[in-house]
């Protein structure tokens, strides 16, 4: 500012009225620098005298202000500063004048907020190059808080370089980590350097992470930091010969700053660092050598997890397969960071443990005396082994979609651990067992006496219905499919969902199964240009004329294709169903799913549940419909692994009397014989043709593909068809109001189970219990638990807990969680607060109250206040 604005200002503020209970006004002129020194001559003032302090003048000055003169207003120039305000004679007559600055320093200031301090101002001037810009001062104002001494003034001009509206340490840092390691190719850095932040970055990085090399290095202190944040929870004799990369009295601190990042939404830069920090330290090698309980808890470091699940799948594939380990390991790393990129080998190797703790409580075999008790056995606990293996090989599969070199072949060799548990063992014993008790029966009759028959279908449950009924029949649906169908639909819906079964028509394939679900009196076949045909009453039951038989026995009923009615407007498929008292909807992407590709039929079942699940709610919502009956026309056999010559039955004894045969059934002329196949009495035996049937799991010889995927046998994951009974519950329904809570779904919540409320450590252990089983009306959830202070600031790191368990058992539906509190000080005579909250926000958080008595105080950085 020239002097001719400085006279100008200067009168014009003499010139302003005075404020309240003042009688004159009194300026002090602050010029540490004396950049108008030599201008003080060419000062005239209007309406006020000037003094000029020397040093050696105040005690004048002092008696002039305060006894001589106290009318007359007065400019004080002022070029002095003091260290401590107790050696300025004038600090009371300061305190009650204004205040007036010339110089840009100044100027900069005032335009940013900034304290009018003599340690500011050196901090300003040190940064006058980074302050000449007017957007760079527009940076400092529009973060979050004004920097109010030095020490923020460094970390404001820092946060302005990387961008960043608040000034954090852990943010800078982060900032100069993804513009790169080499200094002299990272941007921001060279920025830092450029404006002469380069030694204040430094300081803080010293000051808050213990890194103290003279000549700093990006890469070494992304070493520093990551290894000794993983000392939280890593024994410190794992990281011997990494010495000069730790600090123990800085383990807060850097466990903090990465544990922060982990949680945040933009953790890929840091998986990137970590895989650096990893190949730098060769840590691959190192922890290879530990035992897995001395790995589980440290999540910083993805290679941990290539680690733990080489460990676990070596040990499957020598047929070591510890379930209770396994078990606990994979609940331990899925609440850990990184675990979404590793989770097709975790939950595949825990299907693993589940098929094991099958075999185990199973391995006596499935000797029992009558099919009776094996088809109980089979819907009420043996078809989890089913699922187990589906559940497997998606898991599988989806590891297909990416590589990870180091994983890829352990996992296959995994997958023959899983064939010899579940093609071999499973479906050899249960198929054998199963093929001898039911042998005679389906000799006889066709069918085992005293459980449901498919052909009882219409008869049964839709002709005499109470109210309009919707059938949702979905092609090749196994039992299994749709208990996890059944379960879904309970959890997710207002409604009674009844799980039931009943066994299908022989063949078990889509023209007999779909033939048996429809009204009829006799199912009958002919045999036209060499293709075998079902009808029912004497009609076609193909396709395209299945809702002309469900005309004939009730003309308000109506056949329709999941396909077609779901590309349709509401209203269009709304006028399809209006008046019609059946109506039948038919869905296939099992099925046809298996006609692409055998390894695309488990994904299928997958993309089914989803499905059915809609066009129930399409049903509930836009139909109006409340009951409505899923099945299907029959289920599957399938088999990851190639079959070997031994799992085939030749057909060279056929002796050219077959009249229709696929891999799992055999229809002849009467009299045929055919080697290896069981005989199964075909449509009460009111035909010219019999039936025939392999043991087990066994496939007939064809040529062509398909022989993974197979139906049409006898084998339980064949002839079981589900059916769910789903029935809506209104909300002015009498059951629904009588039964209000066992309805209702909600998610399961979780405790704190630990009874003290006291911490007297940094880093500690606290329980928690899951309230209620995984069930019914109880839906699996994800917590977060974490420490608060009074003002709501987060002082620990997050925990997650993901109450996912089914057991009715309460003592295994617990958690154990370490926390580890923030490098901050704590008072004993404050009160801190747990937070458990659920991560969707839908649930208030809960808040128990907790006392802090840490034995000793926690370093505060002055860099950092």
């Amino acid at each position: 500012m020239d002097i001719e604005k400085v006279i100008q200002e200067l009168n014009g503020r003499f010139a302003l009225p005075l404020p309240e209970y003042y009688h004159r006004r009194i300026i002090f002129w602050h010029d540490e620098d004396r950049e108008f020194e030599d201008k003080l001559d060419e000062i005239q003032l209007n309406n006020a005298k000037m003094v000029a302090l020397t040093g050696n003048n105040t005690f004048m000055v002092k008696k002039l202000l305060s006894h001589d003169d106290l009318t007359s207003n007065y400019l004080i120039y002022n070029p002095l500063s003091f260290d401590r305000p107790d050696d300025d004679w004038l600090i009371d007559i300061k305190l009650y004048s204004e205040e007036f600055r010339a110089d840009l320093i100044s100027i900069w200031m005032d335009e940013m907020g900034l304290v009018s301090s003599l340690a500011m101002r050196k901090q300003v001037k040190h940064y006058r190059k980074f302050f000449n810009a007017k957007d760079r001062r527009a940076r400092i104002v529009a973060q979050t808080k004004v920097p109010s001494n030095p020490a923020q003034l460094h970390l404001a001009v820092m946060a302005a370089i990387c961008g960043l509206k608040e000034a954090q340490p852990n943010q800078i840092i982060q900032s100069i980590f993804r513009a790169g390691f080499d200094k002299n190719s990272n941007a921001l850095y060279q920025e830092f350097v450029n404006y002469g932040a380069n030694d204040a970055f430094w300081a803080m990085v010293r000051q808050g992470s213990g890194y103290c090399e003279v000549d700093g290095d990006i890469g070494q202190l992304a070493i520093h930091l990551l290894l000794t944040a993983s000392t939280r929870t890593l024994f410190q004799e794992h990281l011997e010969g990494l010495d000069k990369f730790l600090s123990l009295p800085h383990q807060a601190y850097c466990y903090d700053f990465v544990s922060d990042w982990l949680r945040s939404d933009d953790d890929r830069q840091l998986y990137e660092i970590a895989r650096y920090v990893e190949e730098e330290a060769h840590l691959p090698q190192r922890f290879g050598q530990l035992p897995l309980e001395d790995l589980v808890d440290t999540e910083c470091f993805p290679c941990i997890n290539e680690i733990i699940l080489i460990k676990l799948m070596t040990e499957i594939s020598n047929q070591i397969i510890d379930a209770d380990l396994i078990t606990k390991v994979v609940e331990k790393r899925r609440t850990c960071a990184w675990y979404e990129g590793f989770a097709n080998f975790y939950d595949g190797i825990l299907q693993v443990a589940k098929m094991q703790e099958f075999f185990k409580e199973h391995s006596a075999g499935f000797h029992l005396a009558q099919a009776r008790e094996i088809w109980k056995n089979y819907t009420e606990d043996y078809y989890q082994m089913d699922r187990y293996y589906r559940q497997f090989h998606l898991c599988f599969q989806r590891s297909l979609e990416t590589s990870n070199i180091l994983l890829d072949d352990l996992f296959k060799h995994v997958v023959d651990q899983v064939e010899g548990l579940y093609s071999h063992w499973f479906l050899g014993e249960l198929g054998n067992n199963w093929s001898d008790v039911c042998a005679e029966e389906l000799a006889e009759y066709g069918k085992i006496m005293e459980i449901p028959h498919q052909e009882d279908f219409y008869r049964s449950r839709v002709k005499n219905a109470d109210s309009r009924v919707f059938v949702i029949i979905s092609d090749a649906m196994r039992y299994e499919v749709a208990a996890t169908l059944a379960e879904e639909l309970q959890r997710e819906n207002q409604s009674q969902v009844k799980l039931q079964n009943m066994q299908s028509i022989f063949p078990s394939i889509t023209k007999f199964g779909m033939a048996a679900l429809l009204p009829h009196s006799n199912l009958s076949v002919e045999v036209k240009n060499e293709l075998l045909s079902v009808l029912a009453d004497g009609q076609s039951t193909a396709s395209t004329n299945r809702d002309k038989v469900l005309k004939a026995a009730n003309p308000a009923s109506v056949a329709l294709q999941y396909k077609n009615i779901i590309g349709m407007k509401r209203a269009d498929r709304s006028a399809l169903v209006k008046g019609m008292e059946v109506v039948y909807i038919y869905h296939d992407t099992i099925d046809e799913a298996s006609h692409t590709s055998d390894t695309a039929v488990f994904s299928a079942c997958e993309k089914a549940i989803s499905e059915l699940k809609n066009m129930v709610r399409i049903i509930v919502n836009e139909f109006g419909g409340a009951n409505i009956l899923i099945t299907a026309d029959h289920g599957f056999l399938y088999t990851y692994s190639p079959l070997t010559e031994d799992s085939k039955a030749d057909k060279t004894s056929f002796n050219s009397l077959d009249v229709e045969y696929g891999r799992r059934y055999a229809i002849m002329q009467k009299g045929a014989s055919p080697d290896y196949l069981m005989p199964v009495k075909f449509l009460d035996g009111e035909t010219d043709f019999d039936g025939f049937t392999p043991r087990g799991s066994i496939r007939i010889k064809m040529n062509g593909g398909g022989l993974n995927f197979v139906h049409g046998g006898i084998s339980l994951q064949e002839m079981v068809v589900p059916v769910i009974d789903y029935h809506h519950l209104r909300n002015d329904s009498m059951e629904y109001k009588r039964n209000k809570q066992k309805y209702d779904t909600k998610p399961v919540t979780v405790s704190l189970l630990s009874a003290s409320r006291k911490i007297s450590n940094m880093i500690f252990n606290l329980n928690f219990y899951q309230k209620d089983a995984v069930g019914a009306n109880r839906e699996a959830a994800t917590y977060q638990a974490y420490f608060v202070d009074s003002n709501g600031k987060q002082i620990s790191d997050v925990q997650k807990i993901i109450a996912d368990k089914t057991s009715e058992n309460g003592t295994e539906r617990t958690f154990r969680c370490t926390f580890n509190l923030k490098p901050l000080k704590y008072s004993n005579t404050e009160t801190y607060y747990l937070v458990i909250a659920d991560e969707q926000g839908l649930q208030l958080p809960q808040r128990e109250e907790f006392q802090i008595d840490i034995a000793f105080a926690v370093d505060e950085f002055d860099f950092f206040s």
